[in-house]
């Protein structure tokens, strides 16, 4: 009794109504009389001899006894029966009686249609959840449950039809690869047969990825494992939508399929934005030319991996016989088989046209649930169901089974989309800002830190990717639990738990990442001798930039004044020292961070800079207004922001000051609806500034630092402002460097309100960006139709291209970016402010989510961005160098080593503007230099390598090599569109 008063009361979704809603909108009423009525369905059922089916249902006034017929065909008696009639090939008219004992009740014409010849892979899977129903661990144990049920299963049916046999679908390879390691031998053989007979399949993703949360190398580190166990295809499972780089990251690892199940859940809107006209399946092309063969669930409303226990596969025969043919009806007759309404959905039904192919790819769980286990009962009802019917014939397939049926017949046919499908749910991540934040750092010290291990002769390469492997969990679509702001034990309401778990994971990432960059910097700096700096510049363009380094007293002593000299020229270098004395931190290494400006250091490269006898350095005060060769920056005290950044070399104002926000304005707004309602924020719809319940800005500034050093200018100004204690800004310019560079520290307050914060950047740029960097792509290109069109998860510069200038804006811990505007939060996102194209609006926070992510967050957190200009370099090359001073600072590596000192090197080159080197990795044989182009076309490239002997080259990170011709230490390689290769050197000194 309490669960039939709850459940209608809460607002989610449930199966009667979903079935109901189906069987109506798949039926038509012919007889009604006397208080009944008569329903008529003609339906994708033939039998094997040749006859197809019309199912008849009576509601109302029932008789006790009723008989159906159609004349002259069949009868049968019941209130629900199923008529069979000779297969037609086209529209046939018959006559429907009904009667009950005492004769006649009514009769009705029924038009008999031909039916396809549907064949349905019915795909037998868990969704993977790393965390939601339960804390992660206990999930991950129970999927190595699964894995062991799910071969006692294959042995179950061993006996059974082809058709008919137990499969079983690894959703995502961790689980599996963490079963291969603990089982019993003869277990891990009896799987590895079971593989190779096309009973289990285990897919390439480790598990379900925010891939737009991923750096590139990430993404193609988390496919390592194919290799040792080929596999076919992918499954993206939950997440609506998925960066472009995938397409590439996929191919590189022999993988052509990939089967999305995105969960609309209410939040996403893809039928306003060209979703209602995407085919499935589709060809996923990137701009490299690769392809990816893709199916997706069209379920609207959010149900998606849950569309085959929808229609009865996970229950029962007669429910599976009931719904499942009027599922495929729906399919082959109408765009989408519900109605408004239905699984919370927000706007009408979406004009779509029906389903063209007779092919269906259907997923289906072994319970009603996330992490749900195997069960026989699929199988068993595709073992009785064949034995009934012709068509539809299901098959109980493993994932690729259904992508090899579509290759094979319709491949031509089937549309082609190109370009980013940009993630609905992408707004999450800005709930946990600060760990992601960690991570986004560690992303860029992991590259950095294997360079130099390999520089200094070590192979990290496993350490390497352990970090990868905790960063990328970090980045796996569970962010919290079913009902996060619980803190229980077990279940869905140990929120507390799994968010400690999944935020440590990124502390402990961060960490692994200083950890080996420290490591690695040692090792690299024994290699040198002398009393200095060996300053390595760990980005692939050439740039002047300020390098940041530790003193220890023991090499230097603190009353002693230094100068430090650029080896290179002979030239003193002007410095900055803040220093660490005992009495101030007793508990940190003693000694003093030096600062200084290093001209003109080629990309992977470095330069000896010597410590030498110097003067002491002072410090000056200065006013609001900061300048240095390339830009002059004033400050509105007054009004808390940015009010000019004047570009000197091209006489020209970058910031709009007509905008609706100051640049580096702080906008935090607050929305008028409830915390702690399990996917309430699915269920709200927004279509004007309603629910924007408040917008504040950050308001009285004053200036706590204002100085000029030798190595450039600083003003640092503190703001009171709503949802923080304190906002600190940081505004910095270096003597030499072409960058202005800016420093958000906020000291957030915990609140459960529905709440986000924004920093605005209105440039004054004649147009909208042109390019944006994402995860192995770029954007502002073409996109999959349906894809998020109100944000933009970037992964670090926007670019804008005046005729005559050039800019560019960089992030680091802050990917969220709305352009123009600042939408609301809830579907269909409608703009609070005039569009205005120019405008960065970084969503640098918020609160969003009522569940699978944290409902509240507090700290101290910081967010630091770049900006650039340029009269001469544009495009994604002014972006990357954007970025450089944020994702690849220059390094700053105490010579230890015994060595006479060498003034200079440069280890790798590339003579493309638009390639870069990611990082440099070591192998067997040498060192792997990994290269990501953002060009738009092909390009060729010339990677030059110390003591390169011979190379290969691979289409990604890792296998496919082929040979290259070596010329004087270089080799040529030519790179897709935005495309990922590796060159694998043996050098001489290596």
């Amino acid at each position: 009794m309490t669960s039939r008063l709850l459940q209608p009361s809460l607002g989610s979704p449930d199966y009667d109504g979903i079935r109901q809603a189906l069987r109506e909108d798949t039926s038509t009423p012919v007889i009604s009389v006397r208080g009944l009525e008569a329903r008529a369905s003609v339906l994708p059922l033939i039998t094997h001899d040749g006859r197809q089916a019309v199912r008849v249902s009576v509601t109302g006034l029932v008789p006790a006894r009723m008989e159906h017929e159609l004349v002259g065909v069949d009868r049968a008696e019941g209130a629900d029966v199923t008529l069979l009639v000779p297969e037609v090939s086209q529209p046939t008219d018959f006559t429907l009686r009904l009667s009950d004992g005492e004769g006649l009740i009514g009769e009705a014409t029924i038009t008999v249609t031909p039916q396809r010849h549907w064949d349905v892979f019915v795909v037998h899977h868990s969704h993977l959840d790393i965390g939601y129903t339960d804390p992660q661990g206990t999930v991950l144990r129970h999927h190595l449950d699964y894995l062991d049920a799910a071969l006692r299963l294959t042995e179950e049916s061993e006996d059974w039809p082809d058709d008919a046999k137990f499969r079983w679908t690894v959703e995502s390879s961790m689980p599996a690869l963490r079963w291969l390691a603990a089982r019993p031998r003869d277990l891990v053989e009896a799987f590895k047969e079971r593989v190779r007979e096309g009973l289990i399949e285990v897919t390439a993703l480790p598990f379900q990825l925010h891939t737009e949360a991923c750096s590139t190398e990430e993404l193609y580190r988390q496919l390592r494992f194919t290799e040792e166990l080929p596999t076919r295809s992918a499954m993206h499972t939950d997440v609506p939508g998925a960066v472009v780089g995938l397409v590439d990251a996929l191919n590189a690892a022999g993988v052509r399929y990939l089967a999305a199940a995105h969960n609309w859940a209410g939040r996403s809107v893809p039928y306003l934005h060209g979703g209602d006209k995407l085919t499935r399946p589709f060809r996923w092309r990137a701009p490299s030319g690769n392809e990816l063969l893709v199916w997706f669930t069209d379920t609207p409303h959010g149900m998606a991996y849950m569309e085959g226990n929808t229609v009865g596969l996970a229950d029962s025969f007669e429910l599976a016989d009931d719904l499942l043919p009027r599922y495929l009806s729906a399919l082959a007759g109408r765009g989408y088989p519900y109605g408004p309404g239905t699984f919370g959905w927000q706007g009408p039904d979406a004009d779509r046209a029906p389903y063209e192919l007779d092919a269906l790819h259907l997923r289906v769980q072994g319970a009603h649930a996330d992490n749900a286990g195997p069960s026989i009962v699929p199988a068993s009802i595709v073992r009785e169901w064949n034995t009934r019917w012709a068509f539809p014939r299901l098959r109980s397939a493993i994932n690729s089974d259904f992508f090899a049926h579509v290759e094979e017949r319709y491949h031509d046919r089937l549309a082609v989309h190109e370009g980013d499908w940009t993630d609905w749910w992408a707004d999450g991540l800005g709930s946990g800002a600060r760990p992601l934040g960690y991570v986004r750092r560690a992303q860029s010290a992991l590259r950095a830190a294997e360079t130099l291990h390999t520089l200094a002769g070590a192979d990290a390469t496993e350490q390497i990717d352990l970090a990868y492997d905790k960063v990328a969990l970090f980045n796996e679509h569970t962010w919290g639990a079913a009902n996060p702001w619980e803190d229980a034990e077990e279940a869905g309401d140990s929120g507390g738990l799994q968010w400690t778990r999944k935020s440590a994971g990124a502390y402990d990432a961060q960490d692994d990442s200083a950890d080996l960059l420290q490591a690695g910097m040692r090792r690299f700096g024994r290699r040198f001798g002398g009393t200095g700096f060996v300053v390595v510049n760990p980005g692939t363009q050439r740039r002047t930039d300020v390098v940041r380094a530790f003193l220890p007293r023991d090499i230097v002593p603190l009353e002693q004044p230094i100068a430090l000299v650029d080896e290179r020229t002979g030239e003193r270098i002007a410095h900055h020292e803040e220093v660490v004395h005992p009495v101030d931190w007793p508990t940190r290494p003693i000694g003093r961070h030096v600062s200084a400006v290093v001209r003109d250091l080629p990309g992977y490269g470095y330069a000896f800079v010597s410590i030498q006898q110097g003067d002491a350095v002072e410090t000056q005060e200065i006013d609001e207004t900061i300048e240095n060769e390339f830009y002059r920056v004033s400050y509105d005290v007054r009004e808390g922001y940015i009010r000019s950044i004047f570009d000197k070399v091209a006489g020209r104002e970058l910031v709009n000051a007509d905008a609706a926000a100051g640049f580096g304005q702080y906008v935090y707004d607050r929305y008028a609806t409830a915390p702690h309602f399990n996917h309430m924020s699915g269920h709200v719809g927004a279509h004007d500034r309603t629910l924007l319940g408040d917008r504040a800005i950050g308001r009285h500034a004053a200036v706590v630092k204002a100085e000029r050093t030798a190595i450039g200018e600083k003003l640092v100004v503190e703001l009171q402002a709503k949802g923080a204690d304190w906002v600190r800004t940081t505004i910095e310019l270096h003597a030499g460097v072409p960058r202005l560079d800016l420093t958000y520290q906020l000291a957030k307050q915990g609140t459960p309100a529905k709440e986000a914060v924004f920093v605005a950047f209105p440039f004054a740029s004649e147009g909208p960006p042109s390019a944006w960097e994402l995860t192995g792509g770029v954007g502002g290109g073409p996109s999959v139709p349906g894809s998020a069109a109100y944000m933009l998860p970037i992964r670090h510069w926007i670019t804008f291209d005046d005729p005559g200038l050039s800019i560019a804006w960089a992030t680091l811990e802050a990917p969220l970016v709305q352009l123009g505007t600042i939408h609301m939060p809830y579907a269909p996102f409608p703009a609070t402010l005039d569009e205005e194209q120019a405008t960065i609006y970084s969503w640098a926070l918020n609160n969003i989510w009522d569940t699978n992510f944290p409902t509240q967050q507090q700290g101290e957190t910081t967010f630091r961005y770049a900006v650039t200009s340029s009269t001469e370099v544009k495009g994604t090359a002014l972006g990357a160098l954007a970025a450089s001073g944020l994702t690849d600072p220059f390094l700053g590596i105490l010579a230890t080593g015994d060595a006479a000192p060498s003034k200079e090197g440069v280890f790798v080159t590339v003579d493309h503007p638009e390639v870069q080197v990611t990082s440099l990795g070591r192998f067997d044989e040498g060192v792997v230099v990994r290269l990501q182009s953002f060009a738009d076309v092909p390009v060729e490239v010339e990677v030059g390598l110390r003591g390169l002997r011979s190379a290969q080259v691979s289409p990604g990170l890792a296998r496919g090599r082929r040979p290259l011709e070596v010329s004087a230490e270089k080799v040529r390689v030519r790179l897709p569109a935005c495309g990922v290769a590796a060159v694998w050197g043996t050098c001489e000194d290596r």
